[in-house]
């Protein structure tokens, strides 16, 4: 825990708009600054007055895109531009290192979060080696040096399923809620978004019943070339796909582990931010804290399961803030791209799935990737806000490509 408190003023973001949606022309820093003026307007808080923007993004694909948000929301052009790529866990970890800015002393106003852009991200090449080599287009870079530990991460997350038997049934029972939920709560997250090319609200959740989820395709298929929803897989790896897949190998007791593609969080654009102030700062702006950031955590775990290292970072932020039983947390947010990590999530940390994600998650919203983790903080805070009683806790966990994790634990003051 942090002996200088850092302190934190306001939060905000855009709707998560489905890939190819109403966000499909706009460039991450198109995106990201009019949630950075709102959060200004919000917290009362002038431009000049911030110190540095902390920006995660994963699919950019280089540059500085902290800078060019930065100028594009009008700040000062002395205000530093720090860019985070930790893939899913951009956003969350930009948040830490603006927090950790304000904790060593080296500023007073930080404005951090996240922003993907997804559908404009760029065509990605190999470069050619030689005269006469082609160029190959790739979808994803490599997140481990060994490829054989460095699965496509829904086949990583088929195979957990199988392996430890989550089942395709409960995983599209924790997807329904989630949806159910978001579509329950959408007046009372509405607050927090800032309309951005018209949309007012997240608009992938659905009203989708127990039925219909059964009907759902699986998300996980190979074809004869071995391709993995256009990602490719080695022959190892769509033999141990198919495995995964089979009701009757996946199990002795033959259940069907497969995921649907109810249980994947769909690719989106989107944006979420949030003031970070140290307390002589927010004492000038004469303005209360909403809330205070108490710990974080950024670890790594076995690339193979990446989907794990959301639970051990959580579990590291957990200790670091001397919380020592889950369940006396008000409010848990996790960005669960897979129904079955949300499982795996709470039974790791000794809860039930129903305490995660209280107004629909990631599932629900979809996976704006280096924003994620972002999203889930804003979702955390405003969720404090609406019901917790000051001094309430919370935790907002997320995992990256690659196997690595980034928590954080905040009350509200």
């Amino acid at each position: 825990m942090s002996a200088t408190p850092v302190l934190i003023a306001a939060w905000a973001r855009s709707a998560v708009v489905p890939h190819g949606g109403a966000l499909r022309w706009m460039q991450a820093h198109e995106i990201a600054a009019p949630v950075v003026q709102a959060l200004l307007a919000r917290a009362g808080i002038s431009a000049d007055a911030v110190d540095a923007v902390v920006v995660g993004n994963a699919l950019g694909a280089g540059g500085n895109p902290a800078r060019m948000v930065s100028l594009a929301a009008g700040l000062s052009e002395r205000c530093s531009a720090l860019s985070v790529d930790t893939q899913c866990c951009s956003g969350l970890d930009a948040v830490s290192l603006g927090a950790a800015l304000i904790a060593s002393g080296q500023a007073s106003v930080v404005v951090a979060g996240g922003v993907e852009a997804w559908s404009r991200s760029p065509i990605r090449l190999t470069r050619p080696r030689t005269a006469g080599e082609a160029a190959v287009a790739y979808e994803r870079p490599p997140f481990a040096p060994n490829p054989a530990h460095d699965p496509d991460l829904l086949l990583s997350a088929a195979r957990y399923a199988a392996h430890h038997g989550y089942t395709r049934s409960q995983q599209d029972a924790y997807a329904v809620e989630s949806h159910q939920r978001a579509v329950a709560h959408s007046t009372d997250v509405a607050p927090e978004i800032v309309p951005i090319a018209g949309v007012l609200h997240d608009p992938y959740p659905r009203s989708i019943t127990h039925e219909r989820a059964t009907r759902m395709p699986t998300a996980a298929h190979t074809d004869e070339h071995h391709t993995l929803n256009a990602g490719h897989v080695e022959k190892a790896d769509a033999d141990a796909l198919a495995l995964a897949q089979s009701p009757a190998k996946a199990l002795e007791q033959g259940a069907d582990c497969s995921i649907s593609r109810l249980g994947v969080s769909a690719r989106a654009d989107g944006a979420a931010f949030v003031l970070l102030l140290s307390a002589e700062a927010l004492e000038r702006s004469g303005r209360q804290a909403q809330a205070q950031w108490l710990s974080s955590s950024a670890v790594g775990c076995a690339p193979d399961t990446p989907l794990l290292a959301a639970q051990h970072a959580a579990t590291h932020a957990l200790q670091r803030a001397h919380i020592t039983d889950s369940n006396s947390l008000h409010a848990i947010e996790l960005h669960d791209a897979f129904a079955v990590q949300g499982l795996s999530f709470a039974r790791a940390l000794g809860i039930s799935p129903d305490r995660l994600n209280s107004r629909g998650g990631g599932l629900a919203r979809g996976h704006p990737i280096g924003a994620s983790g972002a999203v889930a903080l804003v979702r955390l805070l405003a969720n404090l806000a609406l019901d917790a009683p000051v001094g309430a806790q919370g935790l907002v966990a997320v995992a990256g490509a690659g196997g690595v994790g980034a928590a954080a634990v905040v009350a509200r003051c």
